[in-house]
C-alpha cells in the first residue's frame, strides 16, 4: 500500500503564498495520476489540481492561475505552490494517488487565508 503524509501547511494574509508538499513512500508503484483536493467546514471535498506521471496537467476554475501543481518522480513527491492566496481557500488540503488497481489519501494539511 502507498501511504501519503502532506506538509507545508499554515496560516498566511491574503496574497500570500504556500507551497504544500505530499510524500509518498510504501507501494511507491501506485503513482500514475496524484492530485490535491480541499474541503471546507460544512462544505463538500473538492478538486482541486492533479498531475500525471506524463507530466498532463489540470486545474480547477477557481485557482487556475494562481495554483502550480508539479510532480517530482525521483522523490515520489507531488507539490502544489499557490499564489494569491484568497480567504475562499482555506481549507483542509488533501492529497490523493491513484493507479489503475488502488488509490490513497493523505491525512490532510489546513491551509488558513485570513483577510
Amino acid at each position: 500500500q502507498v501511504q501519503l503524509v502532506e506538509s507545508g501547511g499554515g496560516s498566511v494574509q491574503a496574497g500570500g503564498s504556500l507551497r504544500l508538499s505530499c510524500a509518498a513512500s510504501g507501494d511507491t508503484r501506485c503513482i500514475y495520476r496524484m492530485g490535491w483536493y480541499r474541503q471546507a467546514p460544512g462544505k463538500e471535498r473538492e478538486f482541486v489540481s492533479r498531475v500525471d506521471t506524463s507530466g498532463s496537467t489540470s486545474y480547477a476554475d477557481f485557482v487556475k492561475g494562481r495554483f502550480t501543481i508539479s510532480l517530482d518522480n525521483a522523490k515520489n513527491t507531488v507539490y502544489l505552490q499557490m499564489n494569491s492566496l484568497k480567504p475562499e481557500d482555506t481549507a483542509v488540503y488533501y492529497c490523493k494517488t491513484s493507479c489503475l488497481w488502488s488509490s490513497a489519501w493523505g491525512q490532510g494539511t489546513q491551509v488558513t487565508v485570513s483577510s
